[in-house]
């Protein structure tokens, strides 16, 4: 169930971005709720880096590159790290 919340704004620039949704077919209320959303999703570091591993994971199965490979890769660069 949505909730409310209660911000203040300028006049002005309320009007100025109401007038801009309405150009894009939205009313103000979806617009703020379109830009949270977004602001949200954008600094959710969490989210992000288990969509990135995900896609590493998609990645190395593609190339069927396995457990045993990314050990013996890794034991490699640090052996000429030495």
């Amino acid at each position: 169930m949505a909730t409310q919340m209660i911000i203040r704004l300028d006049p002005f620039l309320k009007e100025k971005v109401s007038n801009l949704a309405r150009k894009e077919g939205k009313n103000l209320s979806e617009l703020v709720r379109e830009l949270l959303e977004k602001y949200a999703r954008e600094r959710d570091m969490g989210a992000y880096i288990d969509n990135l591993w995900d896609k590493i994971g998609r990645r190395l199965s593609e190339k069927n590159i396995s457990q045993t490979d990314i050990d013996e890769i890794i034991q490699k660069v640090r052996s000429s790290n030495d």
